[in-house]
């Protein structure tokens, strides 16, 4: 399976020649580091991801967690790759060298993590998801909360969670049911049902915190009255040593079409009235506080589609290279050699639709990426606030885009290896299988639609909006210094300018209270602005690549090359196939909104 874990020179390429990672190195908090240190971290990812991960990736696959004795039982193979992870430092890559961490820039890490992500998504969800507990105990938990439940999770002994779904109300948390009532010594008491929970219950370490949504005696209706809770599976005491279970009971574990590895549970809190939790932060806030770890695993949850895309796109590269079958349309004679299937032009047409899809959107997430560390290191306080609001406008976009796209390359992959795609001894049909989670999990892509154009293209006033119009308004000036990049830019402006006028249209109907109608086809909208914004970063890879190219390299001119080929694709067949959508949303086309339940 190495071949399927990531292109070291389209890595490089992304981290040196489009994102300039160097750069970071020029700030204080990055300054012990050096182009030699990331490339070390990357090779220790790699290797640590082919030993251990990828290894026992069809495996988990195939013996799925069980439940026994009330308990969720993993293969044996998960533990020892993830305890080589957490000794590796990779669960604190982004912490800084006096708190035991690696002190790695954000992009590094994400780049890091993306081999383990590619080689087994399962078993890389555990530590992912410890890693967005643990940040948001670090941001909002009180000094005792971070000692006897950070401390461990930075250690590696504690894990956690993210409890937020429930059987009734699914996506809409207004609706949640579990309550905490105040038990009078600081802690609280909560009694109620989460489902779908990732991680829920492993054998994987000592204790595992779940950071829990519910509601207080007093709270408000609606989102406005959610609080946020640490919930251990073993209570913890004033020492650090575990104390008794606490009164969280694992009720089940979900049987899923893909991503098989990773327990789904469902948990039952206080079924015997005992399950002690304590606040985290201040009442009724807690919704505010969880959007932390929300939005961070949405980025995750979008770098994971990405990887599955990638490593469906590499295994059906390598087939088709390899894979003799038929003739050339003008090759009349039966008795001359077959040719390898990548020769056939309609194979090079699906190859291409995925190199486009998956390295479009690996730019896009490492760009994100890259945005954390500006929103956190960046030396002026407003290149620091332009960097937050960029990256939270296109948040749904990282999360949504890939999870639709890079799906679409794994069923390409099933595609170029005919019948054997469709079979188990063949690796792609799990990939599309593991990539089917993700346009559900962590907010659909019906919900990050409503959160694009409902709130995020006018919030702080449109200062994301601005700036993201502004850089690809940016690049096309650059790219209009170069005849060979004409035919690539100008639909990308057209495109802008269209999704433009329709945008404003839009937004003036939401401001005159058209909510429902507005948001009608907030899904077409979605897609054609992830078009937008996915052909803005394939100019800016034709942009190096045509630099590249113009270095003379010999040795990477055919790399330079493939990247122009994918950039034409996606700007010239991709981004104006839009038209239909752009045309629909312009009408305000009603079909879907005013469809009768009858009617069905």
């Amino acid at each position: 399976m190495t071949e399927t874990l990531l292109c070291p020179r389209n890595l490089a390429f992304e981290l040196y020649e489009v994102l300039d990672a160097e750069a970071l190195t020029r700030r204080e908090h990055f300054a012990d580091h050096s182009r030699e240190t990331f490339d070390a971290a990357i090779g220790t990812a790699r290797t640590i991801a082919e030993k251990y991960f990828a290894p026992h990736n069809r495996k988990s696959d195939e013996h799925e967690p069980q439940y026994i004795n009330g308990e969720a039982v993993l293969i044996p193979e998960v533990k020892p790759a993830v305890d080589a992870f957490i000794e590796a430092g990779f669960h604190n890559a982004q912490r800084s060298f006096d708190d035991g961490g690696m002190q790695l820039p954000n992009l590094l890490s994400r780049a890091c993590f993306a081999h383990f992500q590619s080689a087994n998504i399962a078993t890389s969800s555990y530590p992912m998801l410890s890693m967005g507990a643990s940040h948001l105990i670090e941001t909002f938990g009180s000094e005792e909360q971070k000692q006897r439940f950070l401390q461990p999770m930075l250690e590696g002994r504690f894990f956690g969670t993210m409890a937020l779904t429930e059987p009734h109300a699914g996506s809409s948390l207004s609706d949640i049911r579990t309550r905490a009532e105040p038990a009078g010594d600081g802690s609280y008491r909560l009694k109620g049902n989460k489902i779908f929970i990732s991680g829920g219950d492993h054998p994987l370490s000592e204790n595992i915190v779940h950071m829990v949504l519910a509601k207080l005696p007093d709270a408000p209706p609606g989102v406005k009255g959610i609080s946020l809770f640490i919930v251990p599976k073993f209570l913890v005491n004033d020492d650090g040593s575990l104390g008794q279970r606490n009164d969280v009971l694992l009720a089940g574990l979900f049987h899923k079409m893909g991503w098989r590895g990773t327990t789904s549970t469902a948990l039952n809190f206080g079924d015997n009235g005992n399950c002690v939790g304590y606040l985290v932060g201040e009442p009724h806030k807690g919704l505010a506080y969880m959007f932390q770890m929300m939005n961070e695993a949405r980025i995750g949850v979008g770098m994971g589609a990405i990887m599955l895309g990638y490593a469906g796109y590499l295994y059906s590269l390598n087939y088709a290279r390899e894979r003799p079958q038929g003739r050339l349309p003008d090759g009349k004679d039966p008795a001359s050699s077959q040719v390898p299937i990548i020769e056939h032009t309609d194979v090079k047409r699906m190859l291409l639709m995925q190199k486009a899809y998956v390295e479009g959107a690996f730019d896009l997430g490492l760009y994100s990426a890259r945005l954390v560390d500006d929103e956190h290191t960046a030396e002026s306080d407003e290149e620091r606030r332009n960097a937050s609001e960029l990256l939270d406008l296109l948040t749904p976009i990282v999360k949504s885009w890939p999870s639709e796209y890079c799906l679409k390359a794994n069923e390409l992959a099933i595609q170029i290896l005919g019948g054997h795609g469709y079979t188990r001894e063949y690796p792609v049909e799990q990939y599309y299988r593991d990539n089917r989670l993700n346009p559900i999990h962590e907010g659909t892509h019906g919900i990050q639609s409503l959160d694009l154009l409902g709130r995020k293209l006018m919030q702080n006033k449109g200062a994301g909006l601005r700036q993201l119009l502004g850089l690809i308004q940016a690049s096309c000036a650059r790219a209009a210094e170069y005849d060979s990049l004409t035919a690539l830019r100008q639909p990308l402006e057209q495109h802008i300018a269209r999704l433009t006028s329709v945008t404003q249209a839009l937004l003036g109907d939401l401001a005159a209270g058209k909510v429902n109608q507005a948001l009608a086809n907030s899904a077409l909208y979605l897609k054609v602005f992830g078009h937008a914004v996915i052909g803005w970063r394939w100019l800016e890879q034709a942009l190096r690549a045509e630099r590249g190219l113009g270095g003379g390299n010999a040795a990477d001119a055919d790399f330079y090359r493939g990247k122009l080929q994918a950039a034409r694709y996606f700007l010239t067949w991709e981004v104006p196939a839009c038209e239909h959508e752009l045309a629909i949303l312009e009408a305000r086309d009603d079909t879907c909104l005013t469809m009768q339940d009858a009617w069905f």
